[in-house]
């Protein structure tokens, strides 16, 4: 087995990590099954970081074994809801004293900016955790009857797989660790393949907090051999992935086919960013930057169409081009990078081949649209106007630094224009005028609707979609109910027949 070791010598951070990156099965780190490897690339050189373990669908096989021995012995209903919490209490404490170390590593292997990922990423996981620490021991049933017989209605489903994206790793890690824990569930985790190094030093963390062998389980390993061996387990009771829409259907179809386990899906985006004529400009500009350039456009409730009334467009665009020249792209780990490379050379391709159709449609490309310099996958900011409605740069999702601004005349053209979407994952309104941005917020068919601000995400709010950007939600109280399942003990007090 490979031990990754690295020294970080950066302005932005200075420090060592050393770590295993074997499959964590079982509460051991091993090879995989056929013990291949995959290679870990450096979005910012294009070089090899290290290799991992590749699994493969044995590998899959033995995590749920140990996941099923695991919920029957140590965890699931053997364990109480305020031991859970203690110990998903310790993991956010742990993850809280390595946040360094773990924000490095997003930054690697990702390409985010060391900054976002400590200031944004690693302390939104670390909340989320502590959040779900808190919901472990209130989590029960209920209790009803006519006094004759009582049902107690309780959670009970395992175990779990979890098959989580490239553009958050450790947040989207503890999105989906958090409820499944709390609620007393195993985990099958998969991270992505591009992006595996913070889960995998998760594990150690978890056997550190003292969780017990085989309640989390790590498989680094492909979407189509390891992925789709956890959605077709006959094993596996439900299901949760974040990504494409297009692979969210493969996966509901597998789950299908397989033993019809739960599905949740966190999928695509085309948002609406809407500013209307009686916006603060200024800020609607900023929070526009935000909404789109936000972790280089790989976000999937990125506000890619931005929509502006007739009466500001002019000023908007003037003040949003020159906003968006201002940022500037480089090395994650230096201090004034704001944007950092693609995660992949197939990302950057795909990035590419949409602002060469857009150009091929007929769009103008007002800002950008190039690579920026020669090494690493860097895509300066690029702004495209001049589209028309039917464009693939405003139908479909880019997942880039790549946005596109509007003109619209009233509200009833812009919810329109909005709507006009096979996605409905995230929405967001600027004016100061309340009625008329709730108005609009209620009208746009979206999971999320923000006024005067983007992308803001708690622990302790729902996230997901409409239409095609998924199924069930994550985030708050709503996430519990994805790993419960309802559970009627009916009990003879005493009636005779």
């Amino acid at each position: 087995m490979t031990t990754f070791t690295h020294e970080f010598s950066t302005p932005a951070y200075k420090g060592r990590t050393s770590f295993n990156t074997g499959l964590f099965i079982n509460g051991k780190f091993v090879e995989g099954s056929d013990k291949t490897t995959i290679d870990v690339i450096n979005p910012t050189t294009g070089k090899t970081i290290t290799k991992i373990a590749e699994a493969t669908p044995k590998d899959v096989d033995l995590a749920v074994e140990a996941a099923h021995k695991a919920f029957e012995t140590t965890w699931g209903l053997n364990m109480g809801g305020s031991d859970r919490s203690r110990l998903l209490a310790k993991l956010a404490r742990l993850m809280e004293e390595n946040q360094d170390e773990l924000a490095a590593l997003e930054a690697l292997d990702n390409g985010k900016t060391f900054s976002w990922a400590k200031n944004v990423d690693t302390t939104f996981a670390i909340d989320t955790i502590r959040y779900y620490a808190g919901w472990a021991d209130k989590i029960h049933g209920q209790v009803q009857g006519d006094g004759r017989e009582e049902a107690f209605i309780y959670p009970s489903l395992n175990p779990s797989g979890q098959i989580i994206p490239w553009n958050f790793p450790l947040l989207m890690m503890a999105w989906k660790l958090g409820p499944a824990l709390a609620t007393g569930n195993c985990v099958i985790l998969k991270p992505s393949e591009f992006t595996p190094l913070t889960a995998i030093r998760l594990c150690a963390l978890v056997s550190e907090a003292g969780f017990p062998p085989g309640v989390v389980n790590v498989l680094s390993g492909y979407g189509h051999t390891v992925g789709a061996a956890i959605a077709s387990h006959m094993k596996i009771e439900k299901v949760a992935f974040t990504g494409s829409t297009l692979v969210g259907r493969k996966i509901m179809e597998a789950a299908a086919k397989s033993n019809l386990k739960d599905v949740t899906l966190e999928l695509g985006g085309k948002s609406p960013n809407i500013i209307f004529d009686d916006a603060d400009v200024d800020q609607a500009v900023n929070w526009a930057v935000h909404g789109i350039y936000w972790n280089h456009g790989q976000a999937c409730c990125a506000g890619s169409r931005i929509f502006v009334q007739a009466g500001i467009y002019d000023e908007f665009l003037t003040k949003f081009t020159e906003k968006t020249k201002s940022l500037k792209v480089g090395d994650p780990f230096e201090t004034d990078s704001y944007q950092g490379p693609q995660v992949s050379k197939i990302q950057y391709d795909r990035i590419m081949d949409y602002i060469e159709s857009g150009k091929s449609e007929g769009a103008t490309v007002h800002l950008g649209g190039d690579r920026k310099g020669e090494e690493g996958y860097f895509i300066n900011p690029t702004i495209f106007t001049d589209t028309k409605p039917q464009m693939k740069i405003v139908q479909e999702e880019i997942f880039g630094p790549v946005g596109v601004v509007i003109k619209f005349e009233d509200d009833e053209d812009v919810i329109r224009q909005a709507n006009d979407t096979v996605y409905g994952l995230a929405a967001a309104v600027f004016s100061q005028n309340i009625n008329r941005a709730l108005g609009a917020a209620h009208r746009l068919k979206a999971g999320t609707a923000w006024v005067n601000c983007v992308n803001q995400l708690h622990a302790n709010v729902p996230f997901g979609g409409f239409k095609q950007s998924g199924i069930g939600r994550e985030l708050g109280e709503y996430a519990l109910k994805n790993y419960t399942a309802v559970k009627s003990v009916q009990v003879n007090l005493g009636h005779r027949m």
